[in-house]
């Protein structure tokens, strides 16, 4: 199912003495929040009126946000975007997305996607029901992603099942 907003960060800090924050990006690149004009922190909009990367996260100064006190007050709120117009890449999707859809090997609804390990290699999708498996993102086991229809649909083998020996 999709999100009318997407999840994209957390303010961990202030920067200076004018009311920026620091915001620790949770896209694969800090410059995704660049793209941005207006950021949501608990639901209310926050204009921005200059935003830049500096080394891994986002220092971003916000409309009524023009002092250290008022940037401290912001600080472990979640940051997020509005998603109306943003696709990710081809043959990509968001997290978020994929989040609580149900399971499928075979006809078999083995669980719902609970968690997306991000990794070196691959992702690696937590998929908990009545058992819990680590599958690989990868197109040997992901037949299927359906954001839209609202399923996933794997190829299990030995050893993703958690619980397993």
């Amino acid at each position: 199912m999709k999100h009318p907003y997407l999840e994209a960060g957390e303010v961990v800090s202030t920067h200076g003495v004018r009311g920026e924050v620091k915001i620790y990006p949770w896209a694969d690149s800090p410059a995704f929040l660049l793209d941005f004009d207006t950021l949501y922190l608990d639901g209310k909009p926050y204009p921005v009126e200059s935003i830049r990367v500096h080394k891994a996260v986002v220092l971003a100064k916000l409309r009524g946000v023009d002092t250290v006190e008022a940037a401290q007050a912001l600080r472990g709120r979640v940051v997020t975007v509005d998603r109306s117009g943003l696709e990710p890449p081809e043959g990509s999707v968001f997290i978020a997305d994929l989040l609580g859809l149900p399971v499928y090997a075979g006809e078999e609804e083995i669980g719902r996607v609970a968690d997306v390990l991000t990794l070196p290699g691959n992702d690696v999708y937590v998929v908990r029901g009545e058992h819990e498996y680590m599958i690989p993102a990868v197109a040997e086991f992901l037949q299927e992603v359906d954001v839209e229809r609202g399923l996933v649909r794997v190829r299990l083998i030995q050893g993703m099942r958690t619980d397993e020996n």
